[in-house]
């Protein structure tokens, strides 16, 4: 490794053992990465001194943030971190906000400054907060003052090392601290606007190493506990210039826009680290809904769109009444892209969806591919600069069409913080997402499953993602989750968890018809034995269904 430039060594210090590390393979993408570089200084001062200053970085319904203004606030920001918190290279900042330009703009300051970015989702609560603030030994915070009170719970002795932004917005108990307020004046944290207001423009970036820990993303939950996964410098990087180079080819004149929050690494790259690598704009909205999404994309102009499945379906259904032919490129990531959602897409709106898997292990996607190279039931090719190959549970490679665990490496990788599962995702130098694939004579990657979510009924493996494509297909259904459950006969059971559309009732006639649709669809035995009628499913805030909420 390089010499590293943090002086608070902790994040280099948990890395796992080297000989545990996958296999970081360049050689395939092409990439060169200098020995030491600042990814802010990569993504936002090149572009200010190759001339973009005046450009629109961040759009918000309110007003516009050019690249110059954009940097300004960030270098601001930096000297309050280092010059008015006292903080040192290496130390964590932890960030808490929803899609706002000033998380944006606190995310890029904590990456010049040399610190470690720690971004987590506006709607963790306070158990959840202090299991990252523990994990990562949180140093300082950067929060949103419309959310104090849960990370005031989580980190109770960390309230001097907090700064709240966005003053103007927080409700009024808040910002007044007056008796009986949320904060009293003594214990309110200090403003973050304030201190802006009197720091200096220009901030000098630390000369971090290219392999020094930059940010350090906790996954989303979906199968319990979290995970604290540590990139440097130059997968930042990398993420900008594999999938979107190769894929997404977006150009300066591009508006991007979306859902994933910028603390799940597909919106960290969808909607902040993509748009300023390609000079181009993104439109930052909080809390949006499948119809305001579409009034979003009409009222900016969006070109590119970054959602989960479950949006693209109810913006379907919308469509019709809103103007969205500025739109040229929607990415679907998160979860699995059922083949009937990928369709009615492309038939309300003529556009060809790209698919991609990726995994905050990895920081982003890894298989996708372009619109013009889409192949119906498959999520695509390997991006250009990993390798990917279908495996059996001890590694060896299978045969075109054989099912398999997913096996993929690459130049960005697996690295647990302090953490024993890391023998669990990386074996033999290949990182394990934990999924079950096949791969056709082609080179296309077809997904079964989660390989904990294949239900094994009566001797017959049924994949969960099948039956759920299945029953989308019918008009009544608006929603569903297919897991397994125990049955004394069958060993398991396909049960399905169900969400009408507005209108339609659950009667013993309907689970009937669903099931025999299901039988009509696909292979007979795979059809739902047991139907449950449910007002919604258990999501993550990114939007990923929790399976096993549905199984406890």
């Amino acid at each position: 490794m390089i010499a590293s430039a943090h002086e608070d060594t902790f994040a280099r210090d948990n890395l796992p053992a080297r000989d545990r590390w996958p296999d970081l393979t360049f050689e395939l993408s092409g990439l060169r990465y200098p020995a030491r570089m600042n990814a802010t200084v990569e993504l936002l001062d090149r572009a200010v001194d190759e001339g973009h200053g005046a450009r629109v970085a961040l759009r918000t319904d309110a007003a516009n943030c050019s690249y110059a203004q954009l940097r300004a606030q960030v270098d601001r920001i930096a000297h309050v971190l280092r010059d008015d918190l006292g903080l040192i290279s290496g130390n964590r900042v932890l960030l808490r906000a929803a899609n706002h330009p000033m998380m944006a703009a606190c995310w890029l300051a904590v990456i010049k400054a040399g610190l470690v970015a720690v971004a987590t989702m506006p709607l963790l609560r306070a158990r959840e907060l202090a299991v990252v603030v523990e994990k990562a030994r949180i140093d300082a915070a950067l929060c949103d003052a419309r959310l104090p009170d849960e990370l005031a719970t989580a980190w109770p002795a960390g309230r001097s090392r907090t700064l709240m932004f966005n003053d103007d917005a927080a409700p009024a108990d808040v910002r007044s601290g007056q008796p009986g307020s949320a904060q009293s004046v003594a214990a309110r944290p200090r403003s973050l606007d304030a201190l802006c207001r009197q720091a200096d423009e220009r901030f000098v970036a630390c000369d971090t190493a290219s392999d020094d820990v930059a940010l350090i993303a906790f996954t989303s939950g979906t199968t319990g506990q979290p995970k604290g996964t540590m990139h440097f410098h130059r997968d930042v990087m990398a993420m900008c210039d594999l999938f979107p180079r190769s894929v997404l080819k977006a150009v300066p004149d591009d508006i991007f826009c979306g859902t994933p929050p910028l603390a799940f690494t597909f919106g960290l790259g969808g909607l902040l680290c993509f748009p300023v690598r390609a000079r181009a704009s993104v439109v930052l909205a909080e809390r949006l809904t499948p119809k305001t999404l579409l009034e979003t994309i009409a009222r900016h102009r969006a070109t590119i769109c970054f959602t989960a499945p479950t949006f693209y379906r109810q913006m379907a259904g919308l469509a019709g009444g809103f103007d969205i032919g500025s739109l040229t490129k929607c990415v679907s990531a998160g979860e699995a892209l059922p083949d009937a959602t990928r369709t009615l897409w492309r038939e309300t709106t003529g556009i060809e969806m790209i698919d991609g898997i990726g995994a905050t292990e990895m920081i982003h996607i890894f298989i996708s591919s372009p619109p013009e190279e889409v192949r119906p039931g498959a999520i695509g090719r390997v991006v250009p600069g990993y390798e990917a190959r279908i495996v059996d549970e001890r590694m060896n490679p299978l045969a075109p069409g054989e099912p398999g665990l997913l096996a993929v490496r690459g130049p960005t990788g697996c690295r647990y913080l302090a953490d024993d599962r890391q023998s669990v995702y990386v074996r033999d130098g290949w990182n394990l997402p934990g999924d079950t694939f096949s791969r056709d004579a082609d080179g296309y990657f077809h997904y079964v499953a989660r390989a904990d979510d294949m239900i094994v009924s009566a001797g017959y493996n049924i994949a969960g993602p099948e039956v759920e494509d299945a029953l989308l297909e019918h008009d009544a259904i608006a929603e569903c989750a297919v897991i397994g459950a125990p049955d004394p006969a069958r060993g398991q059971i396909v049960q399905a968890f169900v969400v009408l559309k507005p209108g339609r009732v659950e009667t013993a006639e309907l689970v009937r018809e669903l099931q025999d649709h299901v039988k009509a669809t696909i292979a007979p035995y795979k059809y739902p034995r047991d139907i449950r009628f449910v007002d919604s499913l258990p999501r993550t805030e990114t939007g990923k269904l929790q399976r096993f909420r549905l199984r406890e």
